[in-house]
């Protein structure tokens, strides 16, 4: 084994040393919300290759079909398989919320350290625009948005993205602003380094913490406001699942002490829980901050 393969070698091991460790010291309430998450990453990724019945298929002709072995969870209004549009709406909901909280941090995130680093006139116009559009809340802002562009996938994640760009430009900007006052910034800076170069090596290293534990809380809020607009009509459209949607076609059930419309907001509401223990942990960890004894 070469020398550059047996350093490379050595740190991989480190890192997986470092992360066992750390998972090993993870209190119950961090594990089980990883637990959760990696079924849920698990769903995403091989459910609809388990899934019995296709997405959008017919498989009874009666709506509204008891639980029974052929259908699991029943079906829905229009006789399609309740279990197989759950997994379905797995890959859709995550999917579109990742990539919206993906596109909300990789722009805000970028014109927060810009706007510090920079300073001065470009600092100004890009803080009166976020106040201008923090004013608007953001479910209504996301309401005139798909009114107006339709409500199709690429246009909910761009009108849900641009509310969440305004949150995360004012804390990157806060955060970098704190990084910038600290001597070695200044050093880098005095040996000449360029914008991109103290973006990438210096403020971005010392904010990525936080940042991590912001963008677990962002996906829950987004994950949250995609299931709201499709309640309401205006998120995912049909035939493709959703769990919004799913709670809104068979909350006519509830009046006949079915309780088939709480699995999918059941499946909402523990993924919530999950990220937000997950971010607990990581902003314990990431403070330094050890329990007591």
């Amino acid at each position: 084994m070469t020398a550059p393969a047996a350093v490379s070698e050595t740190k991989k091991s480190t890192w997986i040393w470092k992360a066992s460790r750390l998972l090993a010291s993870a209190p119950a309430s961090a594990l089980f919300g990883l637990v959760i998450i990696a079924l849920y990453l698990l769903a995403v990724i091989f459910g609809p290759l388990v899934a019995p019945y296709g997405e959008a298929e017919v498989v009874s002709k009666i709506p509204f079909s008891p639980w029974s072995r052929e259908f699991l969870l029943g079906t829905d209004q229009l006789g399609r398989d309740t279990f197989s549009r759950l997994l379905f709406g797995a890959r859709n909901t995550l999917g579109i919320s990742l990539v919206t909280v993906c596109l909300s941090f990789g722009v805000g995130g970028v014109l927060g350290m810009f706007a510090a680093i920079r300073g001065g006139w470009a600092d100004k116009l890009l803080l009166s625009l976020t106040d201008a559009l923090m004013a608007i809340p953001p479910l209504i802002f996301a309401l005139i948005v798909l009114s107006i562009a339709g409500s199709s996938i690429p246009s909910l994640i761009v009108a849900i993205a641009a509310v969440d760009i305004t949150r995360i430009f004012r804390l990157t900007r806060s955060l970098s602003v704190n990084v910038l006052a600290t001597d070695f910034v200044e050093v880098a800076r005095l040996r000449g380094e360029g914008l991109s170069w103290i973006m990438s090596r210096e403020v971005l290293p010392n904010v990525l913490p936080l940042l991590v534990a912001e963008f677990g809380l962002r996906f829950c809020f987004v994950f949250l406001s995609i299931s709201a607009l499709a309640f309401l009509g205006l998120g995912i459209q049909p035939p493709t699942a959703d769990w919004g949607s799913m709670v809104r076609d068979s909350a006519v059930l509830i009046s006949y002490a079915d309780f088939t419309p709480l699995i999918p907001a059941a499946a909402i509401g523990l993924l919530t829980v999950a990220v937000n223990l997950v971010v607990d942990w990581i902003l314990h960890v990431t403070s330094g901050l050890r329990e007591a004894d």
